[in-house]
């Protein structure tokens, strides 16, 4: 049976206390091995993936249309809590409009020469801080068919709430995994057959028409951080820079438009 809370500092609902506050999330998430998944699809789509729940937490009103989620749960053992929204908003510091919370349990991240091993697109992310930014790139990745992602040790965690929101829950069907050292790390894919390219402005930079025209067989693109862009270190290791051709006076997009539309551009000949 659901677990009715009236008191939001229940130890039992420690998973979910001030969800808002940024640097508690990236301090305690990778020490307790979870991340919260928010809304009745972003929930399906992490269990799809097979990742594991460790609890739910729900308004009274959402035990209907989850109910199949809520018999599995006490089928395994997982508790599920409810409580008015009232109680949920003082727990997690925000109103819970989209019906469910679910503390999931991180899986196992892959190393990535195996991440990459049949790759021919992947995405690198570089120190990119903004969680609306890395769930929308994702978004655009599993459109797209972007084969991984790879992220930076400095960039924001795709599975932070707020990232996977914005990604619509697509942070689980796209493989990905840390790259570390960076921009160490370029090597590695140069050594797995990976052209390395930077999307970036440069006097030297090739235009993404060119590239698409005659594209290498493995590619990876790394899009740099807000306002900063990419390093000078990036930079100089990558293999080539590639510039988007720009109208109206604009010289650079949004790293999650800029990205989506050098995806599209890029992307490979289906596999017959």
């Amino acid at each position: 049976m659901p677990h009715t809370i009236t008191d939001p500092h229940d130890e039992r609902l420690a998973d979910y206390v001030s969800l808002t506050d940024v640097a508690l999330r990236r301090r305690t998430e990778p020490e307790r091995g979870l991340y919260i998944a928010e809304s009745e699809k972003v929930i399906r789509r992490a269990l799809r993936a097979g990742h594991r729940p460790r609890s739910y937490l729900m308004a009274a009103r959402w035990l209907t249309d989850l109910a199949d989620l809520v018999a599995d749960a006490e089928a395994h053992d997982v508790p599920v809590f409810v409580g008015d929204h009232g109680v949920i908003e003082q727990l997690t510091g925000f109103h819970l409009h989209r019906g469910a919370l679910a503390s999931m349990q991180r899986p196992a991240r892959p190393t990535v020469a195996d991440l990459v091993a049949a790759a021919r697109r992947v995405l690198v992310l570089e120190d990119i801080v903004d969680h609306t930014n890395v769930g929308a790139v994702f978004r655009s990745a599993a459109a797209l068919g972007v084969d991984a992602v790879l992220v930076t040790p400095r960039c924001a965690d795709p599975l932070y709430r707020r990232a996977i929101r914005v990604s619509m829950g697509t942070v689980f069907q796209v493989p990905w995994t840390r790259i570390d050292p960076w921009p160490g790390g370029i090597a590695e894919l140069q050594a797995a057959g990976f052209t390395v390219a930077t999307l970036a402005l440069a006097d030297d930079a090739v235009s993404l028409d060119a590239l698409a025209a005659d594209p290498p067989q493995r590619l990876a693109l790394v899009l740099g951080t807000e306002g900063d862009g990419l390093s000078h270190h990036t930079l100089d290791a990558a293999d080539l820079t590639v510039t988007i051709p720009m109208a109206g006076g604009v010289d650079s997009l949004n790293v999650a438009a800029a990205g989506a539309v050098a995806a599209w551009a890029l992307r490979p000949p289906q596999r017959g």
